[in-house]
This record gives structure tokens, sequence and C-alpha cells, in this order.
């Protein structure tokens, strides 16, 4: 039996680790502790919760996350993707509805690693990705307009309409110098690549924003542009550890939310390591790495903290800095940890509109617009579940569009699949010219009169029973014998077990014989389950055409010879 084995990637890191490879972990630890810096804060509070929380989640998630993943370069922390279900959550259960959501979605990704489901999550088709990412994308953007423009609002709506009719109202009431801020800072970002790849845009801004914005108030006498102080107290340490008292009832309300944290943290996490391993030219432990992501989750919100996924700006900004081990990691965790503990206070002065700004850079990344114009062009199908998935995540939330756009997606793919299986008849001559289940080597067979054979090319399930059923009953005369070839199907599902049995049923009333070819050894086994030795008799399930054409003349002979008739051979 194959059980799954806990190996972090740290641990095989370790083996060979030397000094040169620590001093590149350091180097790009020191350098992504750095970077996530900002977007922790931000991320922290779009999600609506304090600064200090989302500095929490980077140091915790990002420290068990390297020290347990499978990846060796990713980098965990929390995401623009959660911002969305964060907020839902909170305003519809609280923190503490929070803390036992995430606690949950922790529990159910340990259970995806130790499954080995971790490579199945990879079969979650690209149009659905796309749709919900893009509509967090624009959901984020819709949230920042406030602070952006300086809005005097004492509420922000939840819902997507509302927000938007609330800010005209209040269009009015915005403040000049945070909308100068705010796109200030949006210039910033956007033009520091041009000058330098190391440096991150959102740092720079946010130094040259404090400084400024702090000049403004304390010498120029411009007091209106909020800061991260005027709304928020952080403090400069990690809380204690609180369990938060479980119910069932509580439980069993947030256990959508759970799965979509889980859902999305697991997609998240796996595509970002997906792509470290094309750079580094490596393979993660995607099992693994769902374990880590768990185990992030479950201690996170202990401390305070929000959901924990695989980061991929971090991780590929860990990647160009030389990082190559987990080590580097651990080290932007601690990095992190060091600021939180010995600069905290100073974060109180970073303008909330410079904030702002930078979530729009993050959600403008993160929309993806050029692929979601590309997939446009698609089939209809995966149009239509791009379309479908993005608009509830707009208009409604996460979790319905995710659970949607699964459900749409797994019933046009077996739609699909029920297209690509084919039913073909044949009343005179069999071409064996192809691959078949002939046992001897001739090209063509003859059939005999009053017999007729069917072949289903593909999967015999749900999709294609009632399929099948139709295309026989429009052969209208009912042959003395049926024989349905199975050669190429691969298996069968219970309703195509069950739609068999009332067609072999039907048959025996009309007087017709049902005789199966080619069956496969898995099929064969499973028909045997079913009670077909009984429904049609051992000697009517045969292993090749031969076989089941002399069964069928064999049928046709003591048909005819019970009714003194004798049969014409062709």
């Amino acid at each position: 039996m194959n059980v799954f084995q806990f190996k972090p990637a740290l641990f095989s890191s370790l083996k060979d680790y030397s000094k040169e490879k620590f001093f590149a972990d350091l180097m790009s630890g020191i350098i992504v502790g750095i970077v996530a810096l900002p977007l922790a804060i931000a991320f922290g509070i779009a999600s609506g919760v304090s600064p200090q929380q989302g500095l929490i989640t980077a140091v915790i998630g990002g420290f068990i996350v390297s020290f347990f993943g499978g990846s060796k370069v990713q980098i965990g922390g929390p995401t623009g993707a959660f911002i969305v279900i964060v907020y839902g959550i909170i305003q519809q259960y609280g923190e503490k509805g929070l803390i036992i959501a995430t606690l949950m979605a922790g529990v159910l990704l340990i259970l995806l690693g130790v499954f080995k489901l971790g490579t199945i999550i990879k079969f979650i088709p690209y149009p659905i990705i796309v749709g919900f990412t893009s509509g967090i994308a624009l959901t984020i953007f819709a949230t920042q307009i406030k602070d952006l423009f300086g809005l005097q609002m004492e509420s922000v709506p939840a819902d997507f309409i509302s927000k938007w009719g609330a800010y005209a109202e209040n269009i009015s009431s915005l403040d000049l110098p945070s909308v100068f801020v705010g796109i200030g800072s949006i210039l910033i970002i956007a033009l520091t690549p041009k000058f330098s790849k190391k440096i991150p845009g959102s740092l720079v801004a946010i130094i040259f924003m404090t400084l400024l914005v702090y000049i403004l108030k304390n010498y120029a006498g411009i007091t209106s542009i909020e800061t991260i102080g005027d709304r928020y107290t952080i403090q400069a340490s990690l809380p204690q550890a609180q369990v938060p008292d479980l119910s069932w009832v509580i439980i069993k309300g947030l256990l959508p939310a759970a799965f979509t944290i889980a859902v999305l943290g697991a997609i998240e996490s796996l595509l970002s390591a997906t792509v470290a391993d094309g750079v580094i030219g490596e393979k993660h432990n995607s099992n693994q790495e769902l374990i880590g992501q768990g185990l992030a989750n479950l201690f996170t919100p202990l401390f305070g903290g929000i959901p924990a996924t695989g980061a991929i700006a971090r991780t590929m900004t860990n990647i160009n800095n030389g990082g190559r081990t987990p080590v580097a990691g651990i080290i932007h965790a601690i990095v992190l940890l060091l600021i939180l503990l010995c600069l905290g206070s100073l974060t109180s002065l970073i303008p909330m509109s410079c904030l702002a700004g930078v979530l729009v850079i993050v959600s403008y990344n993160m929309s993806e617009w050029r692929t979601f114009r590309s997939l446009m062009k698609n089939p209809k199908s995966d149009i239509s579940v791009l379309l479908t998935t993005f608009f509830l995540t707009v208009i409604f939330d996460l979790t319905v569009a995710i659970e949607f756009g699964l459900i749409l997606a797994c019933l046009l793919f077996m739609r699909r699949v029920a297209e690509t299986t084919r039913i073909s008849v044949s009343t005179d001559e069999l071409d064996l010219s192809e691959d078949s289940d002939l046992s001897l080597n001739q090209e063509k067979l003859t059939i005999p009169d009053g017999v007729e054979v069917y072949e289903i090319d593909g999967p015999y399930f749900f999709g294609i029973a009632n399929k099948f059923e139709d295309q026989m009953a429009q052969m209208g005369d009912k042959p003395k014998v049926r024989i349905i070839r199975m050669r190429k199907v691969p298996f069968i599902d219970s309703t195509g077990i069950h739609n068999l049995a009332s067609l072999c049923r039907m048959a025996k009333k009309g007087k017709t014989r049902i005789v199966l070819s080619g069956v496969k050894p898995n099929v064969h086994q499973v028909l045997e389950k079913a009670g077909f030795y009984e429904l049609l008799g051992k000697e009517n399930i045969c292993s090749n055409i031969d076989e089941a054409l002399i069964m069928a003349k064999t049928i046709i002979d003591q048909l005819n010879k019970s009714t003194n008739h004798k049969p014409e051979i062709k």
C-alpha cells in the first residue's frame, strides 16, 4: 500500500547545505521580508482586520509553510485572493468566526495532503481559476476607492453594486491631498521597475509617501490625510495563543466558508509552486505542500492571524534574489518578526491612501485581463464557465462562485465525455482492418441474418446510457440477436450497469437475445458482481467478436430449429 510519507522540503535541502547556500538564502530572505512588509499590512487592513494581524500571518504562516511545505522556494503569507472571503466572514460571523473557519480549512488542507489529493487540485479548469481571480481583483479594487480618494463615509456597503452607489453619493467629500498620495503611490509603484528590478515599488511608495505625509502634517498643517495610526493601534509584540470555543452550529454554518478557504489556498499555493518549479528546474511535492499549508492555517489563527497560502509574487522575488531552499522563507519570517517587534510603531504613520494605491496595483496584477480576453475566444462552454464564475464572485461572493463554477465545469466535462463516446451499428459486415478484439487474422466478418452488432467507443456512464438506449429504439425492427461490442469501454458506472440491465430485460421480453463482446477484465468483473451471469448467462459474455458471432449463430440456429425454419446463411 502506497502510504503518504511526511517529507518536508526543508529536511532534504539541509542534507547538502553549505555556507554559500546560506548566504544566498540570507540575502534573499531579507529582501523578501522587506517586500512582504507593505503587502502583509495592506492585505490585513483590506481583509477587515488590523495591520498587525496581517504581519502575524506573514510571520507565523510564512515560517510554517517554509518549514513543513513541499516546495524549496515557496513563500507563504496573506494574499489578495483571500481579501474578499475573509472580509465576508468577518462581516457575517466576526473575527471569532474567521478563526474557526481558518482552523477548519487547515484541517481540510491537511486531509487533502494525507489522502494524496494534491494532484487532483491541479485539474480544476483554468476558466474557473481565471474567473474568480479576475472577480477578486475587481472586488479588491472596489474596496479601495474610499481610502484612495479619502471619502468621508462612515461605512462601505458589502454589496458590490451598493458600494459604487455609496461612492457616487459621497464623491463630493473626497480629500484632494489623499487623492494626490494615492495616485502618486500608484505611479511610483508602476515606474520603479523601470529604474530598479531589485527594489519593490510598493516599499519605495510607502517610505516616500509616509515621509511626505509626516512633513505635511507637522510642518504644512495638512491633517486630512488618514494614516494607519488614526484607525488602528499596533502593538509591537506577538499576542498570546487563544483557542476559540467550538460548537456544532458554528462549525456547520462555517463549513462552506472553510471549504472555500481550503480550495482557494490549495489552488493558489500549488499554482505558485508549479510556476516556481519551472523557473528553478525542480519538482515540488504537492501533497506535502498541502500539509504545510494546512499546518500554517491551523496555527496562525490561534494568534489572531488570517488565512495564509503560497504567494507567487513573493515566491518569484525569492527565486530572483537567489533563494533556493526553505531557509530563505524562514529568514523572511524572522525579518518580519523583527520589524514587528522593533519598528511596529512606525507603521502607524503609513497613509491609508498609499496602502490603497498598493492594493490597486495588486488588483491590476491579479486581474489577468489579457488572459481573460484571450479566453473569450475559446469554445462557448469555457466562456460560460469563465463569465459565470467571474460575475458570481463580483455580485455574490467567492464561496458561491467556486461551488457553482465547479458544478458547472463538471457538468460541461461530462457532456464533453458523452459527446466523445460514439455508438455505431452494423448489420451486414464488420470492417476489422483497424485494431480489434478479433482472434483470427481477418479483415472482414459477415454478420448472420437477424443479428445486429452495436459498438460503444468510450466510457459507458450515466452521460451515455440514455443515448445508447435511444439509438437502439430508432433501429425499428427488432433483431433476434444483438451483439454489444465493449472492447473500447474502459469503465462502466452504476447508471450504465442499470441501463444495460434494463436493456437486457426489455430485450428478453421482446424475444431478442443480448450477447456482449470484448468485455475488458475490469468491466467484466463489475458485470459479474452486478449479476449479469444470471441475467444473460455466462456463455453470452464473450471475450472477442469471433466468439460472439459464433454464439449469435448458435442462438439463431436454435430458434430456427424450434420453429422448424431453416436459417438463411449469407
